[in-house]
Parts: structure tokens; C-alpha cells; sequence
């Protein structure tokens, strides 16, 4: 097997080896192209991110800073993917976003992790485990996702937690480890914050464009 076969099977591998580490840095000098563009230059924000992940869908909007291992190349982002600043991929194997999924600032989705037996992490072997995330999913501010996970559609991950088991879809979950907290329910759809009710126009107006897009066959 050879060490990018490795790389994407869950096998334990050495990721020192000369040649990935050249083209792992091609991908970084690009990311950090990426990084040092200005805030009006949005055009040549989306022309590299196309460069530089698998996939990317129409609409995304990554705030810079952001921080891949490998520079977004085992990325597949869908449609309307939004990142605040300091999203951080460790994208040493595929990660997964459905469309119109939000991170907020100082997320972490980390493919890529490290035997507990302390002989080994000494000389520096790592294994990776893909990630999926469906869509419209919210990550609160800091939360950290772990190798191998798989959150459904529409969860909410409360700020600060730590995602260590699968998330099914329709839910809110927090803490570290992240719990399920709760199914999202019709109190939802009443209040957005607290005592804070939604106008019916806007909920409507959102009910009409979901709608709209879940018929678009394109989508």
C-alpha cells in the first residue's frame, strides 16, 4: 500500500516522506495566497478557493484567516457554505460539508489524529479518518469536530464543544463530549433567541425559499 493509499485508509503512516511533503506545500504557498488577499478583492478569494479545494459550490464565503494542512485539496465544501475567521481544516483526508453549513470564528474539523501508545507518536505516525457534515448545520464559536464523525442535517453544535461520537440530524448538542441536548421542535420555529419571536414574514419568507430550493432540481 502505498503512504497516500495510507493517507485516506485509516492506516497508520509517516507523513514525513519527501515527496508529500513538496506537493503539501505547493497547496500551502497557495493557501497562503488565499490569506493575504485584501477584503475587496473577492473575485480572486472565490478563483482560489477553486483552486484550491475538491469541490466547492456556488455562494461560499470563507473569511480569512484559514488554516488546512493541506491547503483545502481534501475538501468538499457544497453550496452556500459560510466560515468565519480561523476556520481550521485538518484536511490530511476528505472532509465533507453539506450546502448552507455556518462555523463560526475558531472552528476545528480534524481529519487527522495519533496513536495513544507514546512509542509511536514519538516517531511522529499519524492515521486520518474523514469527516462528513451535512447540510445547514451551525458550528458555534471554538467547537471542535474529531476525526471520523459524521453530524447530520440542520444540527446546531453549541460553542465550544468537542464532537467526539456521530450526530444524527435535527438536533442541538453541546458540552465536552458534545451531548444531544435536544431535537430542534416547534418552539423553534416560534422563537429565535430567548423571548425573541420571529415575525411571521420572515418566517414565511424563509418557509417560501427553502421550499423553493428543495423542488430546484438542480440543487
Amino acid at each position: 500500500m502505498t503512504i497516500k493509499e495510507k493517507m485516506h485508509n485509516t492506516e497508520l503512516y509517516l507523513p514525513f516522506d519527501g515527496e508529500l511533503m513538496k506537493e503539501q506545500l505547493g497547496f500551502l504557498n497557495r493557501l497562503y495566497d488565499f490569506n493575504n488577499t485584501r477584503p475587496t478583492e473577492t473575485d480572486k478569494r472565490e478563483k482560489l478557493l477553486k483552486e484550491l479545494f475538491a469541490e466547492i459550490g456556488s455562494g461560499c464565503y470563507i473569511e480569512p484567516p484559514l488554516h488546512a494542512n493541506w491547503g483545502g485539496h481534501f475538501v468538499h465544501f457544497g453550496k452556500n457554505v459560510y466560515a468565519n475567521f480561523n476556520l481550521t481544516l485538518v484536511d490530511d483526508t476528505h472532509i465533507y460539508v453539506g450546502d448552507c453549513t455556518m462555523f463560526g470564528p475558531n472552528v476545528v474539523i480534524a481529519a487527522a489524529g495519533h496513536p495513544l501508545l507514546p512509542e509511536l507518536r514519538e516517531q511522529g505516525y499519524q492515521y486520518n479518518a474523514p469527516v462528513h457534515i451535512g447540510k445547514n448545520c451551525w458550528f458555534g464559536a471554538g467547537a471542535i469536530v474529531l476525526p471520523g464523525i459524521t453530524v447530520g442535517d440542520n444540527v446546531v453544535v453549541g460553542a465550544g464543544s468537542v464532537v467526539t461520537k456521530n450526530l444524527p440530524s435535527n438536533v442541538v448538542a453541546v458540552g465536552n463530549p458534545c451531548r444531544i441536548l435536544r431535537e430542534i421542535n416547534e418552539h423553534d420555529r416560534e422563537y429565535y433567541f430567548k423571548d425573541r419571536r420571529i415575525e411571521e414574514s420572515v418566517l414565511n419568507s424563509a418557509l417560501k425559499d427553502c421550499n423553493s430550493a428543495s423542488a430546484d432540481p438542480n440543487l
